[in-house]
């Protein structure tokens, strides 16, 4: 009787094992942001979500901003997450800006790369009504009064701190790094807390338009296709090339399929009129990189990264 009892039980079981839920049926996707709402990469993560949300078939695509720590605090959360899809990370250089500034015990190793989706160019920025008209201006000031000059940035160990020390040191003008939060960097500037900052562009786009702000340089190596009447640092002579990306990565572990499933839908959303013409009024630019090559780009750029904040004096 009992052998009886323990083969329908089997056969009982059968099909609610079958009836388990493919990905992404389970649940929402949560995608955290590392900086708070209202910032470039929370405008830009809404974006690729709501892109993603469709591809998936309507499956919920929520973001979640974790700030703190210049990203840290967002990173652990996601790490620690069950490896399955349904928790991933607005990822960016930062990955790597974090563990080396020592700010973060682990590098991007716990991450599964998913996919690259945009490309963003640090800019130098100053108010609209300032007396620095270029890039040249503004460093021959601060050579002429060395920090006498205050330059706003997201944080200690950000991109935007390492490209404006980076900046700095190549332009041999001595400037005062001041660190915020992402979202009182821009405020900071337009209230005459700073004399100008270090950001990316969509979190000025707005302000640029309307006069306020006025952007000096991008730190990349060329001309980028979204900010054409911005000359680079290096057309001006100063050999500064910082591009920041962003993308998703999900924690070690996750089913190369699921995996496989995500990236096709950020192929979609980021290969989409919509999305390129919503990133082009923002001031960056999908360029998307599937998984093997975004993990290879991660690893590269980590190890650049590192030589870099080892010569600037901010790698622990």
């Amino acid at each position: 009787m009992r052998a009886g009892w323990m083969i329908l039980g089997a056969v009982l079981a059968a099909p609610l094992h079958a009836q388990e839920p493919q990905f992404p049926q389970k649940g929402p996707i949560e995608i955290t942001v590392l900086f708070p709402a209202g910032s470039s990469a929370d405008v830009t993560a809404r974006l690729l979500a709501d892109g993603m949300s469709k591809q998936l078939g309507g499956a919920k695509v929520i973001v979640f901003n974790r700030p703190g720590a210049g990203g840290a605090i967002g990173y652990k959360y996601v790490a620690s997450q069950k490896p399955d899809g349904y928790a991933l990370v607005w990822n960016s250089n930062s990955i790597s800006t974090t563990f080396h500034s020592g700010m973060l015990p682990f590098d991007y190793h716990e991450f599964d790369a998913v996919a690259r989706v945009l490309v963003e160019s640090p800019v130098i920025a100053v108010k609209g009504d300032s007396k620095w008209k270029t890039l040249a201006d503004l460093v021959a000031d601060a050579k002429s009064r060395p920090k006498g000059i205050t330059v706003g940035n997201s944080g200690v160990g950000s991109h935007t701190h390492i490209s404006s020390v980076a900046l700095f040191k190549a332009t041999g003008g001595q400037v005062v790094d001041v660190p915020f939060g992402q979202a009182q960097v821009v405020p900071s500037l337009l209230g005459g807390e700073v004399d100008a900052v270090v950001q990316l562009p969509a979190a000025l786009s707005g302000y640029v338009k309307s006069g306020q702000v006025r952007l000096l340089a991008a730190l990349v190596a060329a001309r980028d296709p979204a900010l054409p009447d911005v000359p680079t640092a290096r057309e001006q002579g100063f050999d500064v090339s910082l591009a920041a990306w962003r993308g998703i990565a999900a924690p070690k572990g996750t089913p190369k399929p699921v995996i496989a499933a995500l990236e096709g839908a950020i192929r979609k959303t980021a290969e989409s009129p919509d999305f390129a013409q919503a990133c082009e009024k923002l001031g960056v630019h999908p360029a998307f990189m599937p998984s093997a090559t975004f993990a290879e780009l991660i690893a590269k750029e980590d190890a650049e990264l590192a030589r870099i904040m080892q010569l600037i004096g901010l790698k622990k």
